[in-house]
C-alpha cells in the first residue's frame, strides 16, 4: 500500500482519507507495508515548502509509514524503462507541437492525438517527446475493489505521452515503474484517478513483455469523490479542504480520523463515534460505496466535540496547551499567540478552569475565549454583548450594582453561596435566575457564553470579581 501525494498545495483532506484507507490495509495484513512516496517530478509546480506540508500533515494524523520516499531519487529506473519500452515498440518518439495537433483534428474530428507520428520512426532529438502506442481496438478492464469491472474502450484512449522532450517521464509512466519498484499489490486513490487506471494497466502489461519480469498489476480501489453541500467536487479555492486548517481550528485527531473513514465507509452497528481499533478491525474494501461522500463540516464539529469529550482531563489539558499556554510550546496555530502575557498565566489556575468547559467546547480554538478572563487584568469585552446585556438594558446596573453589594458581604465565596446569593438578586429585581446572569457574566468574562458563572466567579475570586463588577458599572455609564 502506498500513498503518493504531489506537493503542489496544502494537505487536502481527500489524501488524507486515501493515506487512512491505506494505512488500514497494512494494519490488518500482518506483512502489509504502507509507503509514502513524495511524487515530485512537476518541478514547475512543485514546492519544498509542500513537501514539508505533507510530512507535517502525516505526523499530525499519526499514520506511521516506510519512507518517506521521492519520485525524483528514481529517476535512473525510470530512464531504463523508456529505453525497454523504446526497444520493444511500446513507444515511439514524436515532435509534433499541440497546436499541430490541434490544427488536424479540424471541426468535429475525434478529441485527442491522431497518431500522426506512429509510423514516422522519428529519431530522438531535443524537440520529441514519447508517446505509448495505445492499441486501436479492443478494451481494458480495470478490476476495481470498490466499482467492479470497469471496462475502458481503447478506441477512447489515444496515444498519450509519457516522457518529456527532456527525456524526462511524466506521472503515467514514473507512477507504474515506482509502484513495481515498492511491489505495491493495493492502488488505493480517488476517484479522480480512475481515468489514469487504463493507461497505467497498458505500461504495466507493457514493461512485463519489455523487461521481461513479470510483475502481477496491483489490485485497485478508487474512492468516492468528496463533495460539498451542493454536491459539487470539493475545490480548493470554494471549500476548506486544507488539513491543516483543521488542526488549527482544533480539531483533534481522533475525531478527524474517525470522520475520514466515514466518508464512504461504515461501521457495523448504529454508533459512529468509534475508535481506529473498531475501524481497522470493521473496515473492508469492498464495503466502501461508490457513491459521492458528502464532506460536512458540521457533521466534522459535531464528531470532534463528541471526541473532545472523551479525552481525560489530562489529556484535555494537553490538547489545550498550545492555544493556552503563552510560552514557548513545539507546536501552535499557524498565526497565534494567547492575549495575556507569560506573567499573567497561572498553571494552577488553568488547571481548575479546564473541567468547566471540557463539555462544553466543540473545537479547541473555542478555548481562549472561554478562559481568557481568568487570566487578563481587565475582561475582553465583546462590544454587542456589554450592549445587549448592560448598556441597553435599564435593569442591568441594578442588578450589578445589588450583586456588588451581596457577593462582598459573602461568608464564604463558593459556587453555591453564589448560586443563593444571586438568585435572590434575581428575585429582587423581578428577573429570573437566568435573566439575572447575563449582566453579571458579561461584566466580569466579557461575553454572554462561558463556563458555568459561579464556579468561575468562585475561581476567579472575590477581589476580582467585585472590581470588575464595578468596572462594569462605570463603562456602562
Amino acid at each position: 500500500m502506498r500513498l503518493a501525494p504531489s506537493p503542489t498545495g496544502y494537505f487536502h483532506v481527500g489524501t488524507a482519507r486515501t493515506a487512512l484507507f491505506n494505512w488500514i490495509l497494512a494494519k490488518q495484513d500482518p506483512e502489509g507495508v504502507f509507503i509514502l512516496r513524495v511524487e515530485d517530478t512537476d518541478p514547475a509546480r512543485n514546492r519544498e515548502e509542500w513537501v514539508e506540508a505533507i510530512f507535517a500533515a502525516m505526523a499530525w494524523l499519526g499514520l506511521d509509514y516506510t519512507g518517506p520516499f521521492r519520485q525524483s531519487e528514481n529517476a535512473p529506473a525510470h530512464a531504463a524503462a523508456l529505453e525497454a519500452l523504446v526497444a520493444s515498440g511500446a513507444l515511439y518518439y514524436c515532435d509534433c507541437t499541440p497546436g499541430e495537433v490541434e490544427a488536424r483534428k479540424g471541426a468535429g474530428a475525434t478529441p485527442g492525438y491522431d497518431g500522426f507520428c506512429r509510423e514516422r520512426h522519428l529519431a530522438r532529438t531535443e524537440r520529441t517527446a514519447l508517446r505509448f502506442r495505445t492499441p486501436d481496438e479492443g478494451t481494458v478492464v480495470v478490476p476495481d475493489l470498490v466499482r467492479g469491472d470497469v471496462a475502458f474502450p481503447l478506441g477512447a484512449i489515444d496515444d498519450f505521452v509519457v516522457a518529456r522532450s527532456s527525456g524526462e517521464a511524466l506521472y503515467a509512466l514514473a507512477n507504474v515503474v515506482d509502484d513495481r519498484d515498492d511491489a505495491i499489490t493495493h492502488v488505493v486513490r480517488g476517484e479522480e484517478h480512475l481515468a489514469n487506471a487504463p493507461k497505467q494497466m497498458m505500461l504495466w502489461r507493457a514493461l512485463n513483455a519489455a523487461t521481461g519480469r513479470e510483475v502481477p498489476t496491483p489490485l485497485f480501489a478508487h474512492l468516492p469523490l468528496l463533495v460539498n453541500a451542493q454536491r459539487k467536487k470539493l475545490s480548493k479555492r470554494r471549500d476548506p479542504v486544507a488539513l491543516e486548517s483543521y488542526r488549527d481550528q482544533g480539531y483533534v485527531v481522533g475525531a478527524v480520523l474517525n470522520y475520514l473513514a466515514l466518508l464512504g465507509w461504515s461501521p457495523r452497528g448504529d454508533d459512529e463515534i468509534v475508535d481506529m481499533d473498531t475501524i481497522v478491525e470493521q473496515f473492508r474494501l469492498e464495503d466502501v460505496s461508490h457513491s459521492p461522500a458528502f464532506f460536512d463540516v458540521r457533521k466534522l464539529t459535531a464528531f470532534n466535540g463528541a471526541h473532545i469529550r472523551q479525552l481525560s482531563p489530562y489529556q484535555f489539558a494537553r490538547a489545550c496547551w498550545p492555544w493556552v499556554d503563552p510560552r514557548d510550546v513545539p507546536w501552535r496555530p499557524t498565526g497565534y499567540r494567547p492575549a495575556w502575557r507569560e506573567e499573567e498565566f497561572d498553571e494552577a489556575l488553568y488547571a481548575r478552569v479546564l473541567p468547566l468547559i471540557h463539555e462544553r467546547v466543540a473545537r479547541l480554538d473555542e478555548v481562549p475565549a472561554m478562559v481568557d478572563f481568568f487570566f487578563l487584568e481587565e475582561p475582553a469585552y465583546d462590544e454587542a454583548a456589554f450592549d445587549k446585556a448592560i448598556r441597553h438594558d435599564p435593569r442591568a446596573t441594578d442588578v450589578l450594582e445589588a450583586a456588588r453589594r451581596a457577593y462582598g458581604a459573602l461568608a464564604e465565596f463558593g459556587a453555591d453561596a453564589l448560586h443563593a446569593t444571586t438568585l435572590e438578586v434575581a428575585e429582587a429585581n423581578g428577573l429570573t435566575l437566568r435573566k439575572a446572569q447575563a449582566p453579571i457574566r458579561c461584566a466580569v468574562t466579557g461575553r454572554l457564553v462561558g463556563p458555568p458563572l459561579f464556579e468561575s466567579l468562585a475561581l476567579l475570586g472575590r477581589e476580582r470579581t467585585l472590581a470588575r463588577l464595578a468596572g462594569a458599572l462605570a463603562r456602562a455609564t
